[in-house]
């Protein structure tokens, strides 16, 4: 896939970009320049299905609730570096997640010293409504399901009902039109399908 595109609208935007052919390659790359810090993992099957949290705890303090609980989310937040996927990603360069808890969104908002997306290529969407939409009805729906949550969605598979479940995991969206002020925001493109 040409990353040309949303490569140069990204770094428009001022955020750093990336890109790889596989996710073996961006994991590696990764490796090599996270040394000695404080890391935070947002909850994130594409850093899961990279082996980041393995490759990155043998030589930094790393923190992911999905290997220690709550308690290791709310460390999460206090790290010098973090990292998480994105929902979807616009080719006109907004980043969109969609969020139960908040930890994650927020996370990419404040706290931290460097921010990195790592993003496959099934998240990249032409547009803007195109991108929501897919964060909507796409990856909703199928983390819904690997949470075995009751609704609508999880249940049916095929789209978002904007439904009013106690389960609901979609509770709020985040779009970054730029890095924030004061957080060093790198993308990592992956020409591979990575993630929900």
């Amino acid at each position: 896939m040409a990353f040309e595109t949303v490569k140069n609208e990204l770094e428009g935007r001022g955020f750093s970009v990336k890109t790889f052919a596989t996710g073996g390659e961006a994991a590696a790359y990764l490796d090599g320049v996270i040394d000695g810090r404080t890391v935070g993992i947002g909850g994130s099957v594409t850093v899961q299905e990279l082996g980041l949290y393995d490759k990155l705890a043998s030589h930094n303090e790393v923190h992911w609730h999905w290997a220690g609980g709550p308690a290791e989310r709310d460390a999460a937040m206090q790290t010098q570096v973090y990292i998480t996927s994105a929902n979807g990603l616009a080719e006109t360069g907004e980043i969109i997640n969609i969020d139960g808890t908040g930890n994650r969104v927020a996370a990419t908002l404040y706290g931290h010293e460097k921010v990195y997306f790592v993003i496959g290529r099934n998240k990249l969407a032409p547009t803007y409504d195109a991108a929501l939409w897919r964060a909507r009805n796409i990856a909703g729906p199928k983390n819904a399901q690997r949470l075995n949550r009751k609704t609508p969605c999880a249940v049916k598979g095929d789209k978002c009902y904007d439904c009013k479940s106690p389960d609901r995991i979609c509770r709020g969206l985040v779009v970054l039109w730029r890095p924030m002020m004061g957080t060093e925001t790198e993308i990592i493109l992956v020409d591979e399908d990575l993630g929900m």
